[in-house]
């Protein structure tokens, strides 16, 4: 798969990522099973041999099995650590930890360093490629938040910083607070949702340089299934394409966000060892200009104004 910068930095992806999420088959750790662990393992080593580079981690999915199940996937292929590169993100903090706390975001400098810790120790590594801030806290203050990531710099701990699901805003203020540039801001785009494309989002990547990352991508899958109008609008749309080009329909979905100017990088999320093969066709589809349009017609449910 072909490369591309990530960000300012000097860090490079394969034009699709490699989401974690559902590495441990569970939500929760109590619904973990040594099959669910193999088969986890398994989609990473899939994804590696197909090309994806970069690996999206948080310290909450599976709350942190999922980083348990990756750092064991390293261990049984060593070689992959210095080929790749590992994501991951903090600032979550779920409810009764500790008992009778709710449900909260945490940008505090303790809680964002511990948090860096807990995952490389559950990923078996020394440096985490990307760390990120998962949603944003509405108690923030910028000026600590810049303190920890550069502090977890300097400790060799993280080499370089990003976000996920925050407003152009928010970038702003962080931006102007933290003496790096931020790589990444990692926010839900696809074909059924449409915001980043005209809420400055996209915009504010593409004038800064930060490389914005699809979560989501299929749309939660309903790109697959196609069950609500709105999905079986837009999958109606991608088997026209996907039959020209004889592919599924999720490989044009992905083609879709490729063709965007501001580099947007989508994680695919499938533990299904063949779909994360097949899914590696998107890079080499570009889309006309005209093709990009009617897919886009056809998410609006009616033509641009």
């Amino acid at each position: 798969m072909r490369t591309i910068q990530i960000g300012q930095s000097a860090l490079r992806s394969s034009l699709l990522a490699y989401g974690c999420w559902r590495l441990a088959g569970a939500e929760n750790p109590g619904g973990v099973t040594q099959a669910g662990r193999v088969a986890g393992k398994k989609a990473v080593v899939a994804a590696y041999e197909a090309g994806y580079t970069l690996f999206d981690h948080a310290d909450i999915y599976c709350q942190g099995v999922c980083e348990e199940i990756f750092g064991e996937a390293l261990q049984d292929v060593p070689a992959m650590r210095e080929r790749i590169v590992i994501a991951s993100k903090c600032g979550i903090r779920l409810p009764n930890q500790p008992e009778g706390t709710p449900y909260r975001y945490d940008f505090s400098a303790q809680y964002i360093i511990w948090s860096c810790e807990q995952s490389l120790r559950r990923l078996g590594v020394e440096t985490i490629d990307i760390y990120q801030l998962h949603r944003p806290d509405w108690l923030a203050d910028w000026d600590e938040v810049a303190e920890a990531f550069t502090r977890l710099r300097e400790q060799g701990k993280v080499r370089e910083f990003g976000v996920s699901n925050f407003r152009p805003s928010q970038v702003a203020a962080l931006q102007k607070a933290f003496d790096r540039p931020l790589i990444v801001n990692q926010v839900e785009i696809s074909l059924l949702r449409l915001d980043c494309f005209e809420d400055g989002t996209l915009d504010q990547c593409q004038s800064e340089k930060i490389t914005p990352l699809a979560w989501s991508p299929l749309g939660g899958g309903q790109l697959i299934v196609g069950q609500e109008e709105s999905g079986l609008r837009v999958a109606t749309a991608l088997d026209h394409l996907a039959r020209e080009r004889g592919v599924c329909r999720a490989v044009i979905a992905l083609a879709w966000l490729l063709k965007h100017p501001s580099g947007i990088l989508p994680i695919v999320g499938s533990t299904n060892p063949e779909r994360i093969r097949e899914c590696v066709k998107a890079a080499e589809i570009e889309l006309s200009r005209e093709e990009w349009y009617s897919l886009l017609e056809a998410a609006r449910g009616a033509r641009l104004p």
